[in-house]
């Protein structure tokens, strides 16, 4: 999981109350839609899957939906949305189109929402007269697409994005008689499906090893680089890490300061996550620490390696582990390389970490990873280290590998709890 400074776990956890209270209110309001026989019954057809898609290629999204209430319509709304490796190739006129930047702990997305005042009759099948289409940019890998339709328009929430109206030939939504009505699903007057796209991509994570060099006593900086070279940008599910990253210090060292992004696992031992679930391609993660050198052991050498979920789209491995060298020098200039008797502990800093560098102009979940958009920055300031002991190594930050959030609570943060989201964005319009 993205390592959690102690100051953000209280938004994480509210926000996954709040998740589960919203999914309970979903849950319990297609029963009293089901009392009334004229209410709208939007509900999507079967969608995807999305596999083996080519950077730079285009595909289509043949999205249906029926009218599975008993009464007509007069207007609906058909969304895209889509995460950064992924764009689209038009808007029309009667669409709006809104580039969302990364904001809480969603990445950068791009969503259109299109506007259809016909008449949507009763059991009858429809999609847009001219099939959606979208781009896989050069950085596609696992990215997300969202289709929803609904008597109200979907749009960006609280994310500040302001609507751009398309230019392309307004589109009509079309009757498919010899399609299959689909009867069952939806949440009345709207429904939403999330999707996974993947694309047959690499991304190359690599590590940069690091050397301790100094004398006895003297307290120096460390610092271990996290890379993905890309192409690819790599998406995780929210509130997963995009990846881990273990930091094993050489003997006859002792950390001062830790980083707040990592956590203690065993003496000389630090696991470090990501500051988001996503990485974008050309970013990553600086881990800085604090080292003092306690004595000059002979052949000392630490390491750091990738740890963590799978990563079958890196075929190299070749730069996942590298060395940490431990070079004592001199006398040394930094005092006793113990705490003197009755000495107060040294109390640790803020850890800083740097998060993916901007993406790239182009088109932010389980495995999916957006639009003519430009993918943002994601730096983010590490919380207050703990304190160090007189005698031993940083205690752990207490950042914890996981964060404590129910199963159901993380799906709904973030670009893939489409039912919480569209509820949400709903209700801030009324």
């Amino acid at each position: 999981m993205p390592k959690t400074p102690s100051g953000r776990r209280t938004l994480r956890q509210t926000a996954g109350a709040v998740g589960v209270i919203a999914l309970m209110a979903l849950g319990a309001a297609p029963a009293v839609a089901a009392d009334d026989d004229s209410a709208p019954g939007l509900v999507l057809g079967k969608l995807g899957p999305f596999e083996g898609v080519r950077p730079g290629s285009t595909f289509e999204v043949p999205a249906t939906f029926t009218n599975a209430g008993s009464a007509a319509l007069d207007k609906v709304y058909l969304s895209y949305e889509v995460t950064r490796g992924l764009s689209h190739t038009e808007v029309p006129s009667n669409c709006l189109r809104y580039e969302i930047p990364s904001y809480d702990e969603s990445p950068t997305h791009s969503e259109v929402v299109c506007e259809f005042d016909q008449t949507i009759k009763p059991g009858t099948v429809y999609a847009p007269e001219r099939t959606w289409t979208l781009k896989a940019e050069k950085h596609a890998l696992w990215d997300q697409l969202q289709v929803s339709v609904a008597t109200e328009p979907a749009g960006p929430g609280d994310s500040g994005a302001e609507p751009v109206r398309g230019t392309d030939p307004a589109l009509k939504l079309v009757e498919k008689p010899d399609a299959t009505p689909a009867t069952s699903g939806g949440h009345g007057d709207f429904d939403v499906a999330d999707l996974a796209v993947k694309a047959d991509n690499t991304a190359d994570f690599q590590l940069s090893g690091a050397q301790v060099k100094g004398a006895v006593g003297d307290v120096v900086d460390l610092k271990v680089k996290f890379t993905n070279a890309g192409p690819g940008w790599v998406l995780r599910p929210i509130g997963q890490s995009a990846t881990e990253v273990l930091i094993d210090l050489p003997q006859g060292t002792t950390v001062t300061k830790g980083n707040g992004y990592c956590d203690k696992e065993a003496a000389g031992r630090y696991s470090c996550g990501t500051t988001q679930s996503w990485v974008d391609e050309d970013g990553g993660e600086t881990y800085t620490f604090k080292v003092r050198i306690d004595k000059k052991v002979a052949g000392a050498e630490g390491s750091v390696k990738l740890a963590g979920a799978s990563r079958p789209f890196d075929k190299v491995t070749a730069n996942d582990k590298a060395a940490i060298s431990l070079d004592v020098t001199g006398a040394g200039s930094g005092g006793s390389a113990t705490p003197s008797p009755g000495a107060s502990p040294t109390t640790g800093g803020s850890g800083s970490t740097t998060g993916g560098s901007t993406g790239s102009t182009g088109a932010t979940g389980s495995n999916g990873s957006t639009g003519s958009t430009t993918g943002g920055s994601a730096t983010t300031t590490g919380g207050s280290d703990a304190s160090t002991t007189s005698t031993g190594d940083l205690a752990s930050t207490g950042a914890g590998s996981a964060l404590p959030l129910a199963g159901a609570a993380v799906a709904v943060v973030g670009l893939g709890a489409g039912t919480v989201l569209l509820a949400r964005r709903r209700a801030s319009r009324s």
